[in-house]
């Protein structure tokens, strides 16, 4: 696989990941080598600093979500070196306990790191999209 492809793959696996309300499964994902350089900031939320913050940011986000796909969209990769960066458009299926179920767009900047087992997650950036700025 190339680069580009690999990329893909482990951004790929970050969605499953909370898709499949796996806490374990989302840790594999996040870069382990410096735990204090990630960054998460989820729609709507400060940013959090630290691996131990951004895990258990997810765990409580899987925990109040009851059914959550992502339609990826608008995804461009760039590799430089062993660091990549990935924008998409989180196109969001999703029910969580206080709200019934509703579709909402997301976009997305996430930054990974090329490591000797793989790409893992250092950044990610969702920002919710509240409406259209220009008709394309």
């Amino acid at each position: 696989m190339s680069d580009v492809e690999q990329v893909e793959a482990a951004n790929t696996a970050m969605y499953e990941a909370f898709e499949s309300a796996d806490v374990d499964r989302m840790a594999r994902v996040w870069d382990d080598v410096d735990p204090g350089g990630l960054v998460c900031v989820h729609p709507g939320w400060p940013m959090l600093r630290g691996r131990d913050h951004v895990l258990r940011s997810w765990s409580a986000v899987m925990a109040g979500t009851d059914y959550i796909q992502f339609f990826l969209t608008d995804v461009q990769v760039s590799v430089v070196g062993d660091t990549a960066i990935v924008t998409c458009t989180e196109n969001v299926l999703t029910e969580v306990t206080e709200n019934p179920v509703g579709a909402s767009a997301v976009v997305a900047t996430n930054v990974l790191v090329r490591r000797a087992d793989g790409w893992r997650v250092r950044v990610h950036h969702g920002s919710p999209v509240l409406g259209r700025l220009v008709d394309e």
